[in-house]
């Protein structure tokens, strides 16, 4: 048996309005490239403050942790350790000779006896076996902002921190 099939009522095609592609006009998309171009250089001039930030902080911190070292050098071996900076050539040697570089983008300031100071231009912090130190202040700047590293005379603990203004 063959089935017919039911009538489909008559569909009616309508023809779509055509609203046509519109595209950009070449002044929309002059604004558009000019608003990229801000943007760029906005993030580019923040992120060269905050490159500058980041090395002022790594290298403070590496400064205060080679500056522990070398007082629990001098507790543990019992002899005096120096931590020695040279802020014309932007290095420091700790105990052990450990050694490093600071960043040519950071000023450095060191205020430090001059009885324990191996050389001119030279500054240095003593240990002593008994965990005091000669005391002394290390400063790292870059812009606006300083990473002061203070070394306590009689307990020798090194403290550290960022501020936001010039020594």
């Amino acid at each position: 048996m063959i089935e017919a099939a039911a009538p489909h009522p008559p569909r009616h095609h309508r023809a779509a309005p055509r609203t046509g592609a519109r595209g950009l006009s070449l002044l929309e998309m002059l604004l558009v490239v000019a608003l990229i171009a801000v943007v760029g250089l906005i993030t580019a001039s923040g992120m060269r403050g905050g490159i500058d930030g980041m090395r002022l902080r790594n290298a403070g911190k590496e400064m205060a942790n080679q500056l522990r070292y070398t007082r629990t050098q001098a507790i543990a071996t019992g002899e005096q350790q120096r931590f020695v900076v040279d802020p014309k050539a932007r290095t420091w040697t700790a105990a052990n000779g450990r050694h490093g570089t600071l960043p040519a983008t950071l000023e450095v300031q060191v205020s430090a006896a001059r009885e324990v100071a191996p050389g001119p231009g030279q500054a240095a912090i003593a240990f002593y076996p008994d965990g005091g130190a000669s005391g002394g202040r290390i400063a790292l700047s870059a812009r606006d902002a300083v990473w002061d590293i203070q070394v306590g005379w009689i307990t020798g603990e090194v403290r550290s921190g960022m501020r936001r203004d010039r020594p």
